[in-house]
C-alpha cells in the first residue's frame, strides 16, 4: 500500500540551510566585488519597482549590484575599524539602512551621480504610500481620463464599468447608457495615505503618480580609502 503523502516528514533543517547558504554567498559575493572594483555605492530606491530595477541592473552590466539583506552586507563591509573588509570601508555600513542596496563599479562617482540624477519613471501608485497630488473627477459624465484631458480628446468611461468604479467607491449611476457623478468626486487628496480603492481608481483613469528614482546616499572609494557622503542635492561630502 502506497505511502500517504500527508505522513510525510518535512525537515525544516533542509530549509534553514537553504536560507544560510543564500546568506553566506551573497557576504562572500560583497567581499569579492569590494575587492574588485574601485568605488561601493550605496543608493537608496524610491517607489521600488522590480522592472525599473532590472532596466538599472542591465546598465550597469559592468559592475555588481546587491538589494536587500542589508544585515549581511553590513557585516561583509565591516562596522567598525577593527573588522572593515577594507581600510575605510566601515564607514560605509552605517549608511545601510532602509530600502538601500549596493554598486561596486569601477565608473567614476560623476559618470554615476549623473545617470541616477537624469533617471527616473513614473509608473501607478500602490496602497500605503503617499498622494503626490490632488486627483478630482468633474461632475457629469464621466470620461476615460477622469477630467485629465480635455472632452473632445477623451471618450466617455464605457457603461460596462460602472459598478467597477461604484464598487471603489465613486457614486455613480447610470443614464441613457452613460456613466454619471451628480457631483465633482475626489479620488485621493495629495498628502493622504492611498488605500487599494484609491490606486485602482488612479490606475483606471490612468493617472500614474508614483515616481522610481535611485538617490546615491554614499560611496567608498578604493584609492583614497575613504566614504563620501552624497547631500540630497548632489553635493558631496567626505565622511
Amino acid at each position: 500500500m502506497p505511502k500517504s503523502k500527508r505522513a510525510k516528514v518535512v525537515h525544516l533543517s533542509k530549509t534553514e540551510k537553504k536560507g544560510k547558504e543564500h546568506t553566506v554567498k551573497l557576504f562572500a559575493a560583497v567581499r569579492e566585488a569590494a575587492e574588485k572594483y574601485q568605488y561601493i555605492f550605496v543608493f537608496a530606491v524610491e517607489n521600488m519597482r522590480n522592472t525599473y530595477l532590472k532596466d538599472v541592473r542591465s546598465e550597469f552590466s559592468d559592475s555588481r549590484m546587491f538589494f536587500g539583506k542589508t544585515k549581511v552586507m553590513a557585516k561583509a563591509l565591516g562596522s567598525t575599524a577593527e573588522d572593515e573588509h577594507l581600510p575605510g570601508l566601515g564607514k560605509l555600513s552605517e549608511h545601510l539602512t532602509g530600502s538601500v542596496g549596493l554598486l561596486c563599479t569601477n565608473r567614476t562617482p560623476e559618470a554615476v551621480l549623473e545617470y541616477f540624477e537624469n533617471y527616473s519613471e513614473i509608473d501607478f501608485a500602490r496602497a500605503g504610500v503617499q498622494a503626490t497630488r490632488t486627483f478630482t473627477v468633474p461632475e457629469g459624465v464621466v470620461y476615460s481620463r477622469g477630467g485629465e484631458i480635455e472632452k473632445e480628446q477623451d471618450v466617455a468611461l464605457p457603461h460596462s464599468l460602472e459598478v467597477t468604479v461604484r464598487k471603489r467607491g465613486m457614486p455613480t449611476r447610470l443614464e441613457k447608457g452613460k456613466v454619471i457623478v451628480d457631483q465633482d468626486y475626489t479620488v485621493c487628496t495629495e498628502g493622504e495615505t492611498l488605500n487599494s480603492h484609491q490606486t485602482a481608481l488612479l490606475k483606471l483613469f490612468g493617472v500614474a503618480t508614483a515616481e522610481f528614482r535611485v538617490e546615491v546616499k554614499a560611496y567608498y572609494s578604493a584609492a583614497a580609502e575613504d566614504v563620501t557622503i552624497v547631500e540630497p542635492n548632489g553635493k558631496m561630502e567626505e565622511g
